[in-house]
C-alpha cells in the first residue's frame, strides 16, 4: 500500500501539471524548474569550478572520504535542469556514498544539440582522471537524461580506450530516445512527472534530426560490454519504466553486472524529492551503500 507521502506528493503534482496542448515555452519551463528546486542542506558544501571550459561544482557532505569521486550529470530533457536544480540531490548523494560529488553544467540542447552533452560528459570524465582519481574510485551517475546520458558517457568514454570507474547508477534513466515502449502509454496516468506528452518535444529539441536509435543517444541500442556494474533504480509508476527494464536486460546480454531495483508507487526521480519523502531518502541511502560496496572490491 502506497505511503501518505508519495500519495500527497503525486497529489500535488497533478494539481500542478500544464493540461495538454498547454502553450508554454521552453524558457518558461526552465525557469519553472529553477522555481522549484529544493535548497541543499546547510552542511552541504558547493566549490565552484571550471571543468573542461564548463561551470561545475564540487559538491561534499561532511565526512567524504577525499580521494573517491561521482561524476553527476543532472536531468531535464536534455533542454533543462542545472546545478541549481541538482545541488540538493547531488548534496545527499555525496552524503550518502561518502564521496565528493562533481555536477558539471553540461551543454543543453536546442542551442546545442546532440551529441555535445555526450561530448561534455566525456570530458568531465576525462578531467576527473587527469585530476589523479584512481578509476576505481570513480563512479558516475546521473537521473532522467542524465541517467541516459551516464550510460552514454561510458559508451562513449570505452569507445576513446579510458579506464572504466567502478560503477555506475542511472536513476530513471532516458535511455531510449524512440520514446516507443509501452509503458510511455501503460504508465502515462499513474505518472505525473513525464506523464503529459513533452518527452517526444524534447527528443526532436535534443536530436534534431539524428536517428534516435544512435548509441551515444539511445544506449538502449549500445554495445554495453566492458561497462562497470550497474545500479539502475526505477519507479514502477513512471513512463520510463520500460526504458529502465530493457536497459537492465541489454546490459546482461552484454556480460554487464547490472541490478534492476523498481520501486513499487514511486515516481519519476523519486530521490529528488527527498525533503519530503522517506522513499527518496532510503533510496539515495541505497545508491550510497551500492557505491561504496563496489569501490571496497574494486
Amino acid at each position: 500500500m502506497a505511503g501518505p507521502e508519495i500519495v500527497k506528493l503525486k497529489r500535488i503534482l497533478r494539481e500542478k501539471a500544464l493540461p495538454p496542448g498547454a502553450n508554454i515555452t521552453l524558457e518558461q519551463r526552465r525557469s519553472g524548474m529553477e522555481k522549484i528546486a529544493f535548497k541543499a542542506a546547510d552542511d552541504i558544501k558547493a566549490e565552484n569550478v571550471t571543468v573542461a571550459g564548463r561551470a561545475a561544482e564540487w559538491v561534499r557532505a561532511p565526512g567524504i572520504q577525499k580521494e573517491r569521486a561521482i561524476l553527476y550529470l543532472h536531468g531535464g530533457g536534455y533542454v533543462m535542469g542545472s546545478l541549481n536544480t541538482h545541488r540538493s540531490l547531488v548534496g545527499e548523494v555525496s552524503r550518502a556514498a561518502q564521496a565528493a560529488a562533481l555536477l558539471v553544467d553540461y551543454r543543453l540542447a536546442p542551442e546545442h544539440p546532440f551529441p555535445a552533452a555526450v561530448e561534455d560528459g566525456v570530458s568531465a570524465y576525462r578531467w576527473l582522471l587527469d585530476q589523479g582519481f584512481a578509476p576505481k574510485n570513480l563512479a558516475i551517475a546521473g537521473d532522467s537524461a542524465g541517467g541516459g546520458l551516464a550510460v552514454a558517457t561510458l559508451v562513449s568514454a570505452r569507445d576513446q580506450g579510458l579506464p572504466m570507474p567502478a560503477a555506475a547508477v542511472p536513476i530513471s534513466p532516458w535511455s531510449d530516445m524512440t520514446c516507443s515502449n509501452e509503458s510511455y502509454k501503460t504508465r502515462a496516468e499513474a505518472d505525473p512527472m513525464v506523464g503529459s506528452g513533452n518527452i517526444g518535444d524534447m527528443a526532436r529539441l535534443y536530436l534534431q534530426g539524428k536517428d534516435p536509435k544512435l548509441p551515444y543517444a539511445s544506449p538502449n541500442f549500445a554495445d554495453l560490454r566492458s561497462l562497470p556494474p550497474l545500479l539502475i533504480h526505477v519507479g514502477r509508476d513512471e513512463v520510463l519504466l520500460d526504458d529502465s527494464i530493457k536497459l537492465d536486460q541489454k546490459a546482461k546480454a552484454d556480460g554487464v553486472n547490472s541490478t534492476l531495483e523498481i520501486w513499487e508507487d514511486m515516481i519519476h526521480v523519486w530521490h529528488a524529492f527527498h525533503p519530503m519523502l522517506p522513499e527518496g531518502r532510503e533510496a539515495i541511502a541505497r545508491v550510497g551503500s551500492f557505491l561504496r560496496e563496489k569501490w571496497a572490491t574494486a
